[in-house]
């Protein structure tokens, strides 16, 4: 059997490696190739690998392009960093992802699932162009960087970079700036979790949407949940409930909700 890597952090290609080994001690393991363009030029000379596991982020770019340049005709197991909507596409395409760093529970049951699905039908069935390119759309997606906010009479755009956190209240949305003032916008929190950059918002609670940067401190707080020290504090305190607490400290790391 062979697995192709496609990793650019030496170190982490080498644990998947000794992880592939242990739970396939049979398995050629080829790589790893750390950009497309080396990956592109060993796959247009070997169309026989039974199973890829490619890094979302290269050194040279996504490695979606290299779906783009050569056709990949087993199936991928994606190791990714990135944000829980490209998660989203994968799960509705029935791709197969690791959230880094790699779990190795999560490898071997990812192999199993290959194994299952895959190797008793001696298939090299490849990922689907249309699964590509939702999710390629997803990855590149153009997040809000700007609001229009209404002072007296006049309009003014507010920078993302400058808010500390949307609310909710009383079925209107607020937002609470760096200068500490609060005005009224016409978005819902679903909407603005869906138009703002993840890396840099976290819905913490149904009613708060957090900015990263003006978070100044985290506390252990009662019933299980964290409470959030702002750079501008609100009136209430910001709590991350108790169902996101897991995911929250994981986005807190940079890895992904």
């Amino acid at each position: 059997m062979r697995i192709l890597i496609v990793e650019d952090e030496p170190l982490a290609a080498e644990r998947l490696e000794t992880m592939i080994r242990e739970y396939l001690p049979e398995a050629n393991v080829v790589g790893p190739f750390d950009s497309i363009r080396r990956t592109v030029s060993w796959l247009k000379e070997n169309n026989t690998t039974d199973l890829a596991l490619f890094d979302i982020q290269l050194a040279d770019g996504l490695s979606f392009e290299i779906f783009e340049q050569t056709e990949v005709t087993c199936p991928v197991i994606f190791t990714t960093a990135f944000d829980e909507y490209a998660l989203k596409a994968f799960k509705v395409n029935s791709i197969d992802y690791l959230l880094k760093p790699i779990d190795k529970n999560e490898l071997f049951s990812a192999l199993e699932k290959y194994e299952r699905l895959f190797k008793k039908e001696n298939s090299r069935k490849g990922v689907s162009q249309e699964a590509i390119e939702q999710i390629y759309r997803m990855m590149t997606k153009n997040y809000r960087s700007r609001f229009l906010i209404r002072v007296g009479e006049h309009l003014r755009p507010l920078e993302a970079a400058d808010v500390v956190y949307f609310y909710s209240q009383q079925r209107a949305t607020f937002v609470l700036t760096r200068e500490g003032k609060s005005y009224d916008l016409d978005f819902t929190l679903d909407q603005l979790e869906q138009e703002l950059d993840p890396k840099q918002f976290f819905r913490v609670n149904r009613g708060a949407l957090v900015r990263l940067h003006a978070i100044s401190d985290v506390l252990i707080y009662s019933g299980n949940r964290l409470r959030l020290k702002l750079e501008k504090e609100p009136d209430e305190p910001v709590l991350v409930s108790r169902e996101k607490v897991g995911i929250f400290k994981q986005w807190l790391e940079g890895g992904n909700p």
